[in-house]
């Protein structure tokens, strides 16, 4: 996800994407160049050059992004990467990569940036995730620059910039594309086996019963890379305004309700048999497989998919747990991440047009229309997107229907807390621990984090 704190994305984008529709390491981020370059002019074009000259110096960049592993986007990005080094020979690009799904590429980032190896452009979460590397200085506000060129500033959705904005007022990261999340339905098992859609908790209960008895798995998830079963849980369970509180004043008791739903449904044999040693990468190929009938994903996986599953596949918010304070069309999604742009590229005077007209073009409308077509995911711009399979223009019309649209869990909490709330979902589901307990250390550790 992998993946990071999110505002709400507006109706009037997501209604008019629908019908038009989360690495190695190197230290090319440091590696500067002294004197003049002839750099390409930072302008907000998807033209790729500034007709460089012969006499440019070379420039070298480094990019680090979770377009790797099996991100749907990645060959799209690296084309981007390669049409712009065609178009300017004298700028070498190192692509540095790492899966979303990989939790080792929050500790590269934070490891880089603390360490004065930051990349020159780091494709990372806005919000809580954030907030070390901001406030430490590392990253620059994008205001002036996006004020300075209205070409660049009006490509994007008015909503996609409003929504990477951080706490401090500043944008700091140029949105790309933006994503939802749901539970992905396989629609042929459920009518295998005569069930209908989980739009309710009754429902969902019945069909995980059904296929645990069957032999299928019924809902795809590991235990320590729960973070989508953790979001959709509490989400549902405490609604979008008891989500948002977060564990720093205390424990909402619908949070509670919804780890406890994880316990119940966990019992009826809702999990694969290996949920505690798979991870997401897994837990996606067994909905791929189509071994498991359902899966808590986001937009970016679908386009990993077989293509038989991919055309089966339906998705819906997940259903209100009893008791608790969701309506069940509460949605997660939203505009997660963006192009940072190191401070300390910014003050080299060798790379910094260079690095930022590679942002620009990166973040260009065209550009976004080609991640977007790639993975599915919100363009951050108003573009055309064709060719969608049916499960990615359901799920726009999913968001375009919800009651609300929130950031993830994970935004609101700092990831000291997240981590334990994760590390506790398998002794919650085999009865070691109660989600009473379970939340009770993740507040100690939210305070303590947040001192």
């Amino acid at each position: 996800m992998k993946k990071s704190s999110l505002l709400l994305v507006s109706l009037a984008l997501l209604l008019t994407t629908f019908l038009a529709a989360c690495g190695g390491s190197g230290n090319g981020g440091n590696s500067g160049n002294n004197g003049n370059t002839a750099s390409p002019s930072p302008s907000g074009s998807a033209e790729a050059t500034a007709s460089p000259t012969p006499e440019a110096e070379p420039v070298n960049l480094r990019v680090f992004s979770t377009f790797g592993g099996t991100d749907a986007a990645r060959d799209a990005f690296q084309g981007l990467l390669d049409e712009f080094t065609a178009a300017n020979p004298n700028v070498k690009i190192e692509n540095d990569v790492m899966s979303a799904n990989d939790d080792g590429f929050r500790t590269k980032v934070n490891t880089d940036m603390n360490s004065g190896n930051e990349p020159d452009l780091l494709f990372y979460f806005v919000g809580a995730d954030a907030e070390g590397f901001v406030n430490a200085g590392k990253v620059v506000p994008l205001n002036d620059l996006l004020e300075a060129d209205p070409e660049w500033k009006n490509g994007f959705s008015p909503s996609a910039l409003e929504s990477v904005r951080q706490a401090d007022g500043n944008i700091y990261a140029a949105p790309l594309t933006g994503y939802y999340e749901g539970l992905f339905v396989n629609k042929a098992l459920f009518e295998k086996y005569s069930l209908e859609l989980p739009t309710d908790y009754d429902k969902l209960k019945k069909a995980v019963e059904t296929f645990a008895a069957n032999g299928v798995i019924p809902l795809a998830g590991p235990f320590d890379q729960s973070h989508y079963i953790i979001e959709h849980f509490i989400l549902a369970a405490a609604g979008p305004e008891g989500q948002k509180k977060g564990l720093i004043d205390g424990v909402d008791p619908n949070w509670e309700k919804g780890l406890a739903a994880i316990k119940e449904l966990g019992e009826l044999g809702a999990f694969p048999k290996d949920a505690a040693t798979i991870d997401l990468s897994m837990a996606s190929n067994y909905y791929s497989e189509g071994l498991a009938a359902m899966i808590l994903e986001g937009s970016w996986a679908i386009g990993g998919w077989a293509d038989e599953v991919k055309n089966n596949t339906t998705v819906v918010p997940f259903p209100a747990i009893p008791g608790g304070a969701g309506s069940g069309n509460d949605v997660v999604g939203g505009f997660g991440s963006g192009f940072y742009l190191s401070k300390a590229t910014y003050d080299n005077a060798a790379k910094k047009d260079t690095a930022i007209a590679l942002m620009k073009f990166l973040t260009s409308p065209e550009s976004i229309q080609k991640i977007a077509q790639a993975n599915g995911g919100t363009p951050a711009a108003d573009v055309k997107i064709e060719g969608l399979p049916q499960a990615a223009v359901d799920g726009f019309a999913m968001v375009a229907k919800s009651a609300s649209i929130t950031s993830p869990i994970d935004s609101k909490v700092a990831p000291e807390t997240f981590s334990s709330i994760r590390a506790s979902i398998q002794p919650i589901v085999e009865g070691k621990k109660t989600p009473a307990d379970a939340l009770k250390e993740a507040h100690e550790t939210e305070v303590a984090a947040k001192k």
